[in-house]
C-alpha cells in the first residue's frame, strides 16, 4: 500500500473567538456581530487541518499553556475530531493558552488581535530522533525559529524537507535561511525581510543567501516564485467568491507541505496549494472549512481549461 505522508506541524495552537462583522467599529465605539464561533487556530493548526482533509497524517508540536486549562482541553477535542496527532505538544505548566479575538467582515477580511504569553517561546521540543521518527516534511513558521531551528537543521541533515511559512519579518542572517528546502513569504514579510518594495527583486536577493526553493503569496494575485535557473514564475490564484480568509493562508501551506511530501513537481504544488486555500476562502469556519481530497481535485479538473499553471514574469 502507498504510504500516508506524516508532516509535523511546528507552532503554537490557538482558541479563535471568532466575530462576523458589518464594519470595524470607530475607536471607542461598540458594533454587534451578526455571527460569532469559537474554533481552533494558529498557523501549524491550521495548517494540520488542511494536510488532514487533504489525506495526509499530522503531528503537531509546540508549546501550549498548562495541561488543566479550560482552552487547553477545548484544543485537544478539536485535534481529536480532526484525527490530528497531539503526542508531542509541551504543556507549560500555570501558562495561558494563546487566545485571539477575531472579527470578519462582509469581504472575508479579517482583523485579529492575539495574546501569546511570552513565556511560551522558552519550550524546550521533544528528542528530535522521536520528533523525526516516520516524519516526511517538517512545516514551521519563522516566528518560532527559537525553538525549533535546531531540530530543522536535524532534519535538513537526514533529507526531510523542510517548509517555512515567513509571515514576519526574518533576519537576513536567521538559521532557517539555510535550515530549510522551501521558503514561502507573505508579500509584506518578502519586502521587509529583503528591505525593498518589489517582490521579484526581493525573492533575487534572498537568493543569494539560500539554497531553498523561495516563493512568495500575493494574495489575489497569486503566488510568485523562483524556478531553478532563478526565473521568475508566476501561479495565478483562482477566482471565488471569497467570504472569509481566516486560515487560508495556512491551508495554502499545509497542502504545499503535502503536495511536496508527494513528490509533486513546484508548479503543481503551487496550484494544489492555491486551489486549497481558494476553496477554504468560499466558506466561514477558519481551516475547519479546509476541503476534502475528492473535492480540490474536482475543482483542479473543472480550473484546469480556465486558469493556466504559471506563466512568466
Amino acid at each position: 500500500m502507498k504510504t500516508v505522508p506524516r508532516i509535523l506541524c511546528i507552532g503554537m495552537p490557538v482558541r479563535d473567538l471568532t466575530f462576523r462583522i458589518q464594519e470595524l467599529p470607530e475607536r471607542g465605539f461598540k458594533v454587534n456581530a451578526s455571527h460569532f464561533d469559537e474554533i481552533s487556530g494558529g498557523n501549524a493548526l491550521n495548517a494540520a487541518i488542511g494536510i488532514v482533509r487533504l489525506g495526509g497524517r499530522a503531528s503537531i508540536c509546540g508549546p501550549m499553556g498548562d495541561a488543566g486549562e479550560t482552552s487547553s482541553r477545548y484544543i485537544f477535542d478539536k485535534l481529536a475530531d480532526e484525527g490530528i496527532e497531539t503526542k508531542h505538544i509541551v504543556h507549560m505548566p500555570g501558562l495561558v493558552t494563546p487566545i485571539s479575538s477575531i472579527m470578519i467582515d462582509p469581504s472575508g477580511e479579517r482583523t485579529i488581535v492575539t495574546f501569546r504569553d511570552p513565556q511560551l517561546w522558552k519550550v524546550h521540543l521533544p528528542d528530535a530522533d522521536e520528533l523525526l521518527a516516520d516524519c516526511h516534511a517538517i512545516l514551521t513558521e519563522n516566528r518560532c525559529a527559537e525553538f525549533c531551528t535546531e531540530l530543522c537543521v536535524e532534519a535538513r541533515r537526514r533529507g526531510i524537507p523542510v517548509v517555512v511559512d515567513v509571515d514576519r519579518t526574518m533576519s537576513l542572517r536567521e538559521g532557517l535561511l539555510t535550515a530549510s528546502s522551501h521558503l514561502v513569504f507573505s508579500s509584506e514579510a518578502l519586502q521587509s525581510t529583503a528591505g525593498m518594495a518589489d517582490d521579484g527583486e526581493a525573492l533575487k536577493k534572498i537568493a543569494k543567501l539560500t539554497p531553498s526553493f523561495l516563493a512568495g503569496t500575493q494574495g489575489a494575485q497569486g503566488t510568485l516564485w523562483l524556478d531553478e535557473t532563478q526565473t521568475l514564475q508566476r501561479t495565478p490564484a483562482f477566482p471565488v467568491h471569497t467570504v472569509d480568509t481566516l486560515g487560508a493562508g495556512d491551508v495554502f501551506h499545509g497542502a504545499f507541505a503535502l503536495a511536496i511530501t508527494e513528490k509533486q513537481d513546484i508548479q503543481s504544488a503551487l496550484r494544489f496549494a492555491s486551489a486549497a486555500a481558494a476553496l477554504k476562502c468560499t466558506r466561514f469556519g477558519g481551516a475547519f472549512a479546509a476541503p476534502q481530497r475528492l473535492e480540490l481535485e474536482q475543482f483542479l479538473r473543472q480550473s484546469q481549461a480556465v486558469s493556466p499553471a504559471r506563466t512568466s514574469v
